[in-house]
């Protein structure tokens, strides 16, 4: 262990099979504008199998990561996110590979290099009690532990408190994930509930499957005495609801919305781009905001209202489909949602989306900074990035016309689909679609700073 943290210090590479130096380290870190260390270098994961098992009575989780990657430069060694947890061994194609850790970063160091292009399998086994992850706006994210289970949620960063993985929206993968816990409680996680089984001790192991590429700041795992609902949305697509028995009666009728709700975005959106839908809803005490996590919305009661759960479900066409290529596009998630709240007034309340836009405009503090400049990690989810980030999307609108603004609509999400994209690639598919130049719209709503002297600039 000692000789294989000196190698990296020193950055000494390994050798291939002629004996020659080759592979080199892989990135510690993206460089994210906001989160620099988020990440990492040299590698493309498309698989994480996530193989857990948790008891709410000691707080201990156990588990198993495999995941499947490709290199993207020839590897002496690679970077995992993981804070807390302790590591009890790796594996890379199934060879013991040293293992080191510093902080968040858990550095594997593989038998023998892997060559650029090709495929891997690192394997990960860990064990102990997941940490509660506060962000900088002080918000809590990572492992929750609630009244009776835990609640994973991931945004910012949060999925590193539970799993090892690439933790940057840049890297999406598909998910498979088999969590077993006491008997009387269930799990319940993204995608599609592959099996369900009871083991010899009357804990239940249950199977899920996220076939979809989805961010891991996008995946959650939520423990407890829930009561399910399934049920079928768009004539094929398997709804299934978890909610805490003390807060059912209160969400239900709002619940069984869900699929109507759902119908009425694809018709402004597109096609729904996954294979399961659904919705997880918590006590107040447990989980204090509602989240995206892919194809199966967290709330608390208390946030769990209709405006919310469009907002929420329209995320899984902007954020979720298509993901940000960097934390500082975050304002197309937010603006898109936000403008899915503005739309669903406008179509079923009598309240113009210009009617919100204005309101939108009257308050200061969506004029704190231009929506694609967050200035820090604290003001990812502050209000320029929800309000001013609609405002852009509205004179969008203004400019260009309905017909072309609900064709930017379906077809943004259309055109990267299950994939990530920027600020620039979305100021350049609008001007594509709308056949003209709007860098005077971009300067003032999206990048100017201060407020326009009217709402109309």
């Amino acid at each position: 262990m000692a000789l294989t943290v000196a190698l990296l210090a020193a950055g000494c590479t390994g050798s291939g099979a002629g004996g020659g130096v080759r592979g080199t380290p892989g990135a510690a870190g993206l460089r994210d504008p906001l989160f620099p260390r988020l990440g990492n270098g040299g590698y493309d994961v498309s698989r994480y199998a996530l193989t857990l098992s948790y008891d709410p009575a000691t707080g201990r989780l156990d588990g198993r990561a495999e995941i499947t990657a490709k290199a993207t430069k020839d590897l002496s060694a690679f970077n995992l996110d993981l804070t807390g947890l302790t590591v009890r061994g790796a594996t890379v194609d199934g060879a013991p590979a040293a293992v080191n850790r510093a902080g968040s970063e858990l550095t594997l160091r593989p038998r023998e290099d892997i060559d650029d292009g090709d495929e891997f399998r690192a394997t990960v086994t860990y064990e102990g009690v997941p940490e509660t992850v506060t962000d900088a706006d002080g918000s809590e994210e990572g492992w929750l532990k609630t009244a009776d289970g835990a609640l994973a949620v991931g945004q910012p960063a949060g999925s590193m408190a539970w799993f090892p993985g690439n933790h940057h929206p840049f890297d999406k993968a598909a998910y498979d994930i088999t969590v077993t816990v006491p008997a009387g409680l269930k799990a319940v996680s993204n995608g599609v509930l592959a099996s369900e089984r009871k083991t010899a001790d009357g804990r239940t192991t249950s199977v899920w499957r996220a076939a979809e590429p989805m961010a891991s700041y996008l995946a959650t795992l939520a423990i407890g005495r829930y009561d399910t609902t399934t049920t079928t949305a768009l004539g094929t697509v398997p709804v299934l609801t978890a909610v805490d028995p003390v807060v059912a009666r209160q969400t239900a009728a709002l619940r069984a919305r869900l699929p109507e709700l759902l119908e009425w975005q694809t018709e402004n959106f597109g096609p729904y781009p996954f294979t399961a839908t659904g919705a997880i809803v918590e006590r107040d005490e447990d989980l204090g905001y509602a989240l995206e996590t892919q194809t199966r919305p967290v709330f608390s009661a208390a946030s769990f209202d209709t405006a919310t759960l469009v907002h929420e479900l329209a995320h899984q066409w902007y954020g979720n489909s298509v993901s940000p290529a960097t934390w500082k596009d975050i304002w197309l998630n937010e603006s898109f949602a936000t403008y899915a709240e503005w739309l669903y007034a406008e179509d079923f309340e009598d309240t113009p989306a210009q009617e919100n836009f204005e309101k939108a405009f009257a308050n200061d503090a969506a004029w704190a900074f231009p929506p694609a400049e967050p200035p820090s990690a604290e003001e990812l989810f502050a209000t320029p990035v929800y309000q001013r980030g609609a405002m852009v999307l509205h004179r969008i609108r203004q400019e260009v016309g309905d017909d072309t603004f609900y064709e930017i609509l379906a077809g943004w999400p259309a055109k990267h689909r299950h994939g990530t994209a920027s600020t620039e690639d979305f100021t350049r598919y609008v001007e594509s679609v709308a056949g003209r130049d709007l860098g005077g719209l971009w300067d003032v709503w999206l990048y100017g700073e201060g407020k326009p002297a009217e709402a109309t600039d």
